[in-house]
């Protein structure tokens, strides 16, 4: 083991890697954190190969321009070690231990081939809250909307003011924190698998999608920027995931912006701000706006100005919502702020989602207790929770053109030959629920898209019968070029798996020489590492350079094995299914 000091005073473990074998003995290699006191198993699981800060949350106390990013560093021989750490300190790191080239031996860069197929229709379910530090509530289908047909595809949900005191925000470092628990554990059984998530202090931002899709959403990154408090500690920002699905390049931002009534052109800068430093590293998508499709959203903390409290009240009690309109802040600020111009929303045919008393439908009805409050006001009520989307914008042809023939250009429509059309279908609140002093907001949209991918990048298929009372086999072949390392492996997992570390075993792929593309590679699964009880099963390529799964089988069953009849073992339940 490695140790070094950062600049910070941060102490930085790095555990090394010997090799598959070694790995397959399952030897229990860890490494503690010095103040965070969680042991990581270095060697147990691939993807829990690495250490974070000693300190815990000290990345969370830098410029708004650093980020965490995840680095796999190859070392001399055999040997390497994996490596989590604030950008800054990384670039120091790798400066000392010598100019590293990330595709060398051992990978394969992608070539990029791209096919044309049919259009298709995709659904995804947006969710927004600020659940103000409140615990889940014990059922959240109704916020899902599981029972709707067609079903979603895709679901996108961003959460403000997550419990993040220091001791909270540390636990929730090392294991899931309990709202990403209450999704995973209802979505799970319904076939979603959680694809990524990103947490910054209380912004969190999940994504999850059908285990069919899994293969065609790749290059998947993340990244946080804060505002809040000179920047520090990151009570306020933007956390954002993106992706590439079916080769459309789409990215989602979590924001939670400046409070209170004069504060909108503050609100402003920071999303400008948010949407102008947020980088990625991806060559032909480096910022947000260079996606194809954003959804930008989040606790967006836009007020209605100049009416008073009687006023909007009445107004909204009556239906009347359309009278307050033209005074809510984000609509007015969209009218003289050009990049708010390129975003679209859905009308606003729903309560104002803030402020309420918990556990109830009612406005605020608090007596004010200092001078903190308002000078002694209730607060107003507000649309601060808002879902918004743009499309990028037509780049219109180089060349020397005068005024008109630009603006001719430039609205001319073009043929597109991957089209992607994104419509609102709802946009909406549930006011059902009552942990927090704002309401849920809902958005739905459907995704009419032409694949420019509708080949996984990976075959992978189980051999023969699978059950506990022999070796197991499986066969996978790359059917095309991609960013390839001997850190991937193969996961078996149980129909109805949370997210890519919810296996039940795994195997490296191979150690040396990466297999050319349709070249058939077959891999052993040693009995002992096959589940005793029978099941439906499936297995994925997980792909350590793109951070997915690339590849799946279909469905197949393990079958119960004779010891697990003659010790008379009893199914469990796994994932909210039986096995």
């Amino acid at each position: 083991m490695l140790r070094f000091k950062s600049r910070a005073g941060c102490v930085w473990d790095f555990v090394f890697r010997r090799g598959k074998a070694e790995a397959q003995k399952r030897t229990n290699s860890q490494t503690t954190g010095l103040n965070v006191g969680k042991q990581f198993q270095s060697l147990d699981s691939p993807l829990e190969s690495f250490v974070i800060c000693a300190q815990g949350v000290c990345s969370f106390f830098k410029t708004p321009r650093e980020r965490h990013v995840d680095k796999v560093v190859k070392g001399s021989g055999s040997r390497s070690f994996f490596l989590r750490a604030p950008h800054s300190t990384c670039t120091g790191i790798l400066k000392k231990l010598g100019s590293l080239n990330p595709h060398k031996k051992g990978e394969k860069m992608s070539t990029g081939r791209i096919r044309s197929v049919g259009k298709d229709k995709c659904r995804l379910h947006m969710v927004t809250w600020n659940v103000a530090t409140a615990e889940p509530p014990e059922d959240v289908t109704a916020l899902l909307q599981l029972d709707v047909q067609p079903p979603a595809d895709l679901y996108v949900i961003g959460l403000q003011e997550v419990n993040a005191t220091p001791v909270r925000f540390i636990s929730d470092l090392l294991v899931e924190d309990s709202w990403s628990h209450a999704f995973m554990d209802t979505l799970a059984p319904r076939g979603f698998v959680k694809v990524t998530s990103v947490r910054m202090q209380g912004l969190l931002l999940l994504v999850f999608a059908k285990q069919a899709h899994l293969p065609f959403i790749r290059n998947i990154q993340t990244t946080y920027t804060r505002t809040g408090i000179f920047g520090y500690w990151g009570n306020k920002g933007g956390v954002s995931v993106r992706f590439s699905f079916y080769g459309h390049m789409v990215c989602f931002l979590n924001c939670h912006l400046a409070a209170h009534m004069n504060y909108a052109l503050q609100r402003v800068d920071e999303i400008e701000y948010i949407l102008e430093n947020q980088e990625f590293d991806m060559s032909d998508t480096p910022y947000v706006r260079d996606h194809k499709v954003v959804f930008c959203f989040g606790d967006l903390n836009f007020r209605i100005s100049d009416h008073g409290l009687h006023f909007l009240r009445s107004s909204i009690n009556g239906g009347r919502l359309h009278l307050l309109w033209g005074k809510d802040q984000l609509i007015m600020m969209k009218k003289k702020e050009p990049f708010l111009q390129e975003f679209e929303e859905g009308p606003l045919n729903f309560k104002p989602t803030y402020k309420f008393d918990r556990n109830s439908d009612t406005y605020d009805t608090s007596t004010p207790k200092t001078w903190l409050h308002f000078n002694g006001k209730k607060r107003k009520p507000a649309w601060t929770d808002r879902i918004l989307w743009r499309i990028k914008p037509k780049t219109p042809p180089s060349g020397d053109f005068d005024d008109d023939e630009m603006a001719s250009t430039s609205t001319d429509e073009e043929i597109d030959e991957y089209p992607l059309l994104v419509t609102q279908d709802k946009y909406t609140s549930d006011m059902s629920y009552g942990v927090s002093d704002h309401k849920p907001v809902i958005g739905t949209f459907s995704l009419e898209l032409r694949k420019r991918l509708d080949t996984s990048l990976v075959h992978i298929s189980p051999l023969g019968v699978w059950s506990a009372d022999q070796d197991a086999l499986l066969t996978y072949t790359v059917q095309e070029d991609f960013e390839s390392s001997t850190w991937d492996w193969i996961g078996l997992y149980k129909v109805g798996f949370k997210s890519a570390s919810d296996y039940q075993t795994f195997v490296w792929v191979r150690e040396v020489d990466l297999p050319e593309t349709n070249e058939v590679i077959q891999i052993s699964v040693d009995k002992d590492e096959v589940p005793l009880l029978g099941g439906q099963y499936v297995l994925g390529y997980y792909s350590t350079n793109l951070q997915s799964i690339i590849g799946l089988s279909a469905n197949f069953q393990i079958l119960e094995s004779k010891r697990a009849v003659m010790e008379g073992l009893v199914p469990e339940n796994s994932n909210g299914i039986d096995k």
